[in-house]
């Protein structure tokens, strides 16, 4: 009988790379994280949403309550369009905890510090260049000419990795929705009524609005239809205040706050957070000694509140496959247990995007026949989505 491994190199630093190695070390397998950046991630990044399933997954490592601690409830989302009309209203079932708004980088900071606690290597300016397999073995070759050796390499590198392209040269590329993503934090000064912990959701003529009111403060995001591709580097290039006009003008006319809180924002204070993006169907989850986790594998647009989840939900799951089940095995079960659900998901938030972006016929159509289709969609109906619970007790069967 082939035996388990009993270490293994993550490849990235972020999210995924932290959760995965700390799922990892509880499953008895030493694991060490490799992140290409020389410096960390503070400071990067928007809000994001962890939904129930999402911190369920981190209560499996332990790491649950970190997380509680630094976001605020979002109770529901109230989805309406540019004239105000509510179109529908979700949430969690009542059985199941909110989803918790928290920023990335808090989040990146918190499960950073909770890897490096428990002893787990975290080394900067490893960008990986290449690998070497062997029968027993993989070695990953970095940037800096130096090299490190595990039973398993795996991809927490993002929805740019680099390792999937090593397990599948022909792998297809992140898929642009046609929206570029700004968001940021205004003080309201009584602009608004506070939302009662919930995140009101816009579909507007020219834009995708959404805004939650927290402590005081006006948290709101735009998803702003952008027919060229523009990556991060090259929207962030085009200045924050040329951006904040923009802004300002697709929101006008819309019945919302979004104009005069866009007006009062400061530039500095901006988030370009680029374009939104999400991972098609991969046809090659692993590869011999190698295999993907998080958003390197299954991305979905930010329109689905769960990218974050999946990613820890994946971490958690290989993890467990790998304690149980030879290698081969483990990869098998690992990715035919996770990839019917990431795929549904990913869909589910295409359509999304779909409606964010319609023009200005389908935007009629759309604002006219949501309300009849969402009274079909039953927050029960969605329950799916945050329901699911990996039980780290249970033996993962091949």
């Amino acid at each position: 009988m082939a035996t388990r491994i009993k270490n293994a190199l993550v490849i990235g630093g972020g999210v995924a790379g932290p959760v995965t190695a700390m799922a990892l070390q509880q499953a008895g397998i030493e694991a060490t994280v490799h992140e290409a950046y020389t410096h960390t991630a503070t400071g990067v990044g928007a809000g994001l949403g962890l939904a129930p399933n999402g911190l369920a997954a981190l209560d499996v490592i332990g790491a649950g309550d970190l997380v509680r601690r630094l976001g605020d409830p979002m109770d529901a989302i109230v989805l309406q369009s540019w004239n105000g009309r509510r179109l529908a209203e979700f949430g969690s079932p009542g059985r199941l905890e909110p989803t918790r708004l928290v920023m990335r980088s808090d989040l990146y900071q918190a499960l950073y510090g909770e890897a490096v606690r428990r002893g787990i290597r975290i080394e900067h300016g490893k960008r990986l260049t290449g690998v070497t397999r062997t029968a027993d073995g993989v070695t990953a070759q970095f940037a800096d000419g130096s090299t490190a050796t595990g039973e398993l390499l795996i991809g927490a590198d993002g929805i740019r990795s680099t390792v999937r392209g090593l397990i599948d040269p022909a792998a297809p590329q992140p898929r642009y929705a046609g929206l570029q993503g700004f968001g940021s934090m205004t003080a309201q000064a009584g602009l608004v009524p506070d939302t009662g912990g919930k995140m009101y959701m816009t579909f507007g003529k020219r834009a995708f609005f959404g805004l939650q009111v927290i402590n005081g403060n006006a948290v709101w995001f735009v998803n702003l239809p952008w027919a060229e591709p523009l990556t991060q580097a090259e929207a962030s290039a085009r200045g924050a205040e040329g951006w904040l006009k923009e802004l300002e003008v697709a929101c006008a006319g819309d019945r919302t706050p979004a104009a005069e809180l866009i007006r009062r924002t400061d530039p500095a204070q901006l988030m370009i957070t680029g374009p939104m993006e999400s991972m098609p169907v991969m046809p090659h989850w692993s590869r011999d000694r190698m295999v993907l986790v998080g958003d390197s594998v299954h991305a979905p647009s930010s329109s689905s509140g769960q990218g974050a989840s999946l990613a820890i939900e994946s971490a958690v799951e290989l993890a467990r496959c790998l304690r149980d089940l030879p290698l081969r095995q483990a990869l098998a079960q690992y990715e035919a247990l996770r990839r019917p659900r990431v795929e549904r998901i990913i869909r589910a938030a295409e359509r999304t995007n779909g409606n964010k972006a319609a023009g200005p016929v389908a935007r009629v159509l759309r604002d006219a026949l949501m309300p009849l289709g969402m009274k079909l969609i039953s927050p029960e109906k969605m329950a799916w989505q945050f329901e699911h619970r990996i039980d780290w007790s249970a033996p993962a069967a091949a």
